[in-house]
């Protein structure tokens, strides 16, 4: 083979080789349907009083052309002088199913297991559409209402009198409520707000969270978090309707 001939081949091929990887930048990088978050706090008291505490998060939710799946965890132990002194765990599973480009429907069940609340455990079922006044990457609004069902068995193991204690077993209808929204302030700062609301013969119950999430790299941030729970009727009128939790953990993404 002539030296023309090699000549042409090698500026053939590297002609090719540009190509192939010109088209290999120009093709997008399709955003991975699967979101995971770990979250995890700690505090320790020493001195006058002696306390520990962790809290931590999983959440993950998957997103697929009109289907949306989600599931979190939440996890709660305080020690005080060595022993147990609060332990709560809850949990929560929605599937959603996009009908047009704002509505959904959904259904969601909430759990929540406990050793020191009006209930060891709270568990509600519910059904109904959804709602999207904006869904952008800035702001997002979402409201939920439907029916559903809940189940309680109240919590008479040996609590304090100052402890919320409701003597009966629940099993009735609810009307569920959640409204949720997402704010990118700024390219590092986050605000987020969800207030959901359980309704039924027994019991109404607010559940308000409130957060801010300051990104540190592209995985890991900084989160603050404000959590209230209220009952309308509580036992003793003695005893708060609601129950606060402020905590501030380390928040990573993948």
């Amino acid at each position: 083979m002539s030296r023309y001939s090699l000549l042409a081949l090698s500026l053939f091929a590297s002609a090719g080789l540009q190509a192939e990887e010109a088209l290999d930048t120009d093709v997008p990088t399709l955003p991975s349907p699967l979101k995971t978050e770990v979250e995890f706090g700690y505090q320790s008291h020493s001195g006058n009083s002696d306390t520990q505490s962790i809290n931590g998060r999983l959440e993950g939710t998957y997103t697929a052309g009109r289907h949306r799946h989600s599931g979190q965890w939440k996890y709660y132990k305080l020690n005080k002088d060595g022993e147990e002194d609060k332990h709560q765990s809850s949990y929560q599973l929605q599937s959603d199913y996009k009908l047009g480009p704002k509505t959904y429907l959904y259904a969601n069940f909430n759990g929540i297991d406990s050793k020191y609340s009006a209930y060891f455990r709270d568990y509600t079922f519910s059904g109904g559409i959804g709602y999207q006044f904006t869904h952008t990457e800035k702001f997002t609004l979402e409201l939920e209402m439907g029916p559903g069902y809940r189940h309680q068995k109240p919590n008479l193991d040996e609590l304090d009198d100052d402890d919320l204690i409701f003597p009966n077993i629940v099993d009735e209808a609810i009307i569920r409520s959640n409204l949720s929204a997402t704010w990118q302030v700024l390219p590092n700062l986050t605000f987020t707000g969800d207030v959901s609301m359980v309704g039924g013969k027994s019991n109404t119950r607010w559940d308000t969270e409130l957060s801010a999430t300051n990104k540190v790299t592209d995985r890991l941030s900084l989160k603050i978090n404000h959590s209230l729970q209220y009952h309308d009727l509580v036992p003793n009128p003695e005893l708060s309707n609601s129950d606060t939790v402020i905590s501030v953990n380390l928040l990573y993404v993948f």
